[in-house]
């Protein structure tokens, strides 16, 4: 992937949910791709229930759904309701040293459905925000990220960080989370709106000079995992009555981030592609991948798996359907597992990758494909095949030389 595509199309350091544990202080990293089918030696042994816990980075969960860091992980409410629901970890949502800074507007969200432009009725595939990062004062954060953490110590809470390009604000930034005993933390160099006006987020992210390309230098400078992908600058669409973008604030608007059903082919192919450089270039490593964009399904997640992620996050699914998703999640990607006759979430992990290579590739093997196949067709295979009409052909066709 070239450097242009920056972190607007994933979270180069994030490590979500997967990624450093905190007394590290390190930012984040990787995967270790792979996966065998298992071979069940009989059809009548009883099937054992799909094992849904991971392991990640060392840090073990009962399952590889995690809240992405948003609105969902805004304070200790929502936190604690994402625990007592079942989510494998949360990502509270992005906190800084200042949230004097930070000021959101209302609406600050539009929605895409299927049909015609500003339809009530069709299914909503497209999600638009233009919410910043939390506007609580650090403080409150990190207390209720101690107090979580003494409510739940055996759950894992990921604390999102983001800074200016200051090294000091960055590293009195780390310090003051660790305290607070989170689990690890993830390094926001992704959010593509708002905050790069004050050279934060994409704006560090997508900086080649500061950066290069996002996930391998990630993983170089010593992250323990990558997660992809944060949300896609756009403009969610133009009111056709009025004139005027969506989300409308006082007749105004700003281009803001896309997420929901609409981004999952794009978000699978970024981590496609990342799999694939992690697996040829840090196969050594402990490192692990994120897979974020689109979860509403647990096929949705088991896709992202066979990608090689490690675990799935959810942040617009749950801000549609609720916290409760996680139920159905868990129960779609067992019935998934079962079907394939999968025990472990590793038995499958990276399955896929194999399947995809070149155009030029696939264009030879295609044409081997088609000889082969006219190879098999070739002659007679039975007498009955003989015509009268063809019939010197149809010696011919049956000649060695």
């Amino acid at each position: 992937m070239s450097c242009s595509l920056g972190l607007t199309h994933f979270n180069g350091f994030n490590p979500s949910g997967v990624s450093f544990p905190a007394s590290r202080r390190r930012f984040n990293g990787g995967t270790r791709l792979g996966g065998a089918l298992k071979i069940f030696a009989s059809s009548d042994t009883k099937q054992q229930e799909p094992d849904l816990s991971v392991t990640v980075n060392g840090l073990h969960m009962p399952n590889p759904f995690v809240i992405g860091s948003g609105p969902p992980g805004t304070n200790y409410k929502v936190m604690k309701k994402a625990f007592d629901e079942g989510w494998g970890a949360v990502i509270a949502k992005t906190v800084s040293l200042d949230a004097a800074k930070v000021i959101n507007v209302t609406p600050r969200y539009a929605r895409l459905r299927a049909g015609a432009n500003g339809s009530a009725k069709g299914q909503i595939i497209g999600w638009q925000n233009i919410e910043l990062i939390s506007d609580r004062p650090l403080e409150i954060m990190l207390d209720e990220f101690k107090r979580l953490k003494e409510e739940y110590p055996d759950r894992i809470l990921i604390a999102s960080i983001m800074e200016e390009y200051n090294k000091a604000a960055w590293e009195e930034l780390i310090d003051r989370v660790e305290q607070t005993g989170i689990d690890a933390i993830e390094v926001n160099f992704s959010c593509p709106h708002g905050m790069p006006e004050r050279k934060m987020g994409a704006a560090v992210g997508q900086d080649c000079d500061l950066l290069e390309e996002p996930a391998r230098v990630a993983l170089k400078s010593g992250c323990e995992g990558v997660a992809a992908i944060n949300t896609i600058m756009s403009v969610m669409g133009i009111n056709l009555k009025t004139l005027h973008p969506e989300p409308c604030v006082e007749g105004y608007s700003t281009p803001g981030g896309y997420s929901s059903k609409a981004v999952h082919p794009i978000a699978l192919g970024k981590v496609m592609s990342i799999a694939q450089m992690m697996k040829s270039e840090f196969q050594d490593g402990d490192y692990s991948l994120s897979g974020i964009g689109g979860v509403e399904t647990g096929g949705d997640a088991a896709e992202f798996i066979l990608l090689g992620a490690n675990s799935v996050q959810v942040c617009t699914g749950v801000m549609m359907y609720g916290y409760d998703l996680v139920s159905k999640l868990c129960s779609e990607l067992k019935d998934f597992m079962r079907t394939h006759n999968f025990s472990t979430i590793e038995e499958f992990r990276g399955t896929s990758l194999q399947y995809f290579t070149t155009h030029t590739e696939l264009v030879r093997i295609q044409q081997e494909a088609i000889r082969e196949r006219r190879a098999i067709k070739k002659g007679l295979q039975s007498d009955k095949d003989w015509t009268g009409d063809g019939f010197v052909k149809e010696s011919e066709s049956m000649v060695s030389n």
